[in-house]
C-alpha cells in the first residue's frame, strides 16, 4: 500500500468526509481478532449484551490483547499518512449486530468525545455521564480534528446495515439532520468488504438502514486525534 495510493484516500476524506480502503487485514488477521474478542472476559460494566447487540466501550482498554492485532503495519501507515505523525487513539468501541438484530440508525453526526472528568469549561457542553464515564460536546475545532477508522470484520453492504453518508457534510459545521435539503444533498452507501476499513470524519452525517438479509455485522470503531485538551481535561482512552 503505497503513500501515493493513500494520498488518493486522503483527498477523499478532505473532499467527501470519508473513504473506503479494502484489504487492510488478511483473513488470518481477522480470525485472530475475532478469537481474541470471543475469549475476553465480558463480565465488566463496559460490556453490553442483549439480543440485538453486543458492544464493548473502551474496547482497546478492556481487551488489551487485541491492540497489536488491530494496529498492524498497514494501519500504522494509514494513520501516519492520512492523519498525521502525532495522531493517537482517543476512543474505541466494538459492536456486533447479530443476524437477528434489525436496528435502524437515523442520520446524525458524532458530536461527543470521551474524557476523564467533568469540568465547567467554556465551549464544552452538554455533558453526559454513563457508568462513571464522561462524554461532552467540545468546541467545533476539536471535532473537526478527529478522524475515525471503522474496521469491518464481516462483509457489509446495503443489505446488512452498511453506513449511508451525506458526502461533504463534514465541512458544514454542526448540521442538524432535520435540515437536510435532499434537493442539494446526495446519499452514498459505503459498502466495505471483510478486512477492509472505512475512514470518516465524525461530522460527516451518517446513519444505517435495517438489515434485510439476516447477515451479521461486526465493526471496530476507533477515533484518533493529535490535540491536547485544555486545562486539566484528558482524553479518557488516550493511547499511543
Amino acid at each position: 500500500m503505497t503513500e501515493q495510493y493513500l494520498e488518493i484516500h486522503k483527498a477523499n476524506i478532505f473532499d467527501k468526509g470519508f473513504t473506503v480502503i479494502p484489504s487492510v487485514f488478511s483473513e488470518e488477521e481477522i480470525e485472530k481478532i475475532t478469537e481474541t474478542i470471543q475469549n475476553a472476559d465480558t463480565s465488566g460494566g463496559n460490556f453490553r449484551k442483549s439480543d440485538d447487540l453486543f458492544a464493548v466501550r473502551q474496547f482497546l482498554k478492556e481487551i488489551p490483547e487485541v491492540k497489536e492485532l488491530v494496529f498492524n503495519d498497514t494501519v500504522k501507515t494509514i494513520v501516519r499518512v492520512l492523519f498525521g505523525e502525532k495522531y493517537v487513539a482517543v476512543k474505541s468501541i466494538y459492536f456486533d449486530k447479530p443476524e437477528t438484530s434489525n436496528w435502524y440508525v437515523a442520520y446524525h453526526q458524532d458530536l461527543t468525545i470521551s474524557v476523564d472528568k467533568k469540568l465547567d469549561m467554556q465551549g464544552f457542553g452538554p455533558w453526559t455521564t454513563k457508568k462513571n464515564q464522561f462524554a461532552v460536546q467540545p468546541p467545533l475545532p476539536i471535532l473537526e480534528n478527529i478522524c475515525t477508522i471503522r474496521i469491518h470484520l464481516d462483509d457489509t453492504d446495503e443489505n446488512n446495515g452498511a453506513l449511508k453518508v451525506v458526502p461533504g457534510s463534514h465541512a458544514k459545521g454542526i448540521y442538524r439532520p432535520e435540515t437536510i435539503d435532499w434537493n442539494t444533498e446526495t446519499e452514498e452507501i459505503c459498502n466495505v468488504e471483510k478486512g477492509g476499513i472505512m475512514i470518516m470524519k465524525p461530522l460527516t452525517l451518517h446513519g444505517s438502514n435495517r438489515t434485510t438479509d439476516g447477515r451479521r455485522r461486526r465493526v471496530i470503531h476507533i477515533e484518533f486525534s493529535d490535540l491536547e485538551l485544555p486545562q486539566e481535561l484528558q482524553w479518557s482512552e488516550r493511547m499511543n
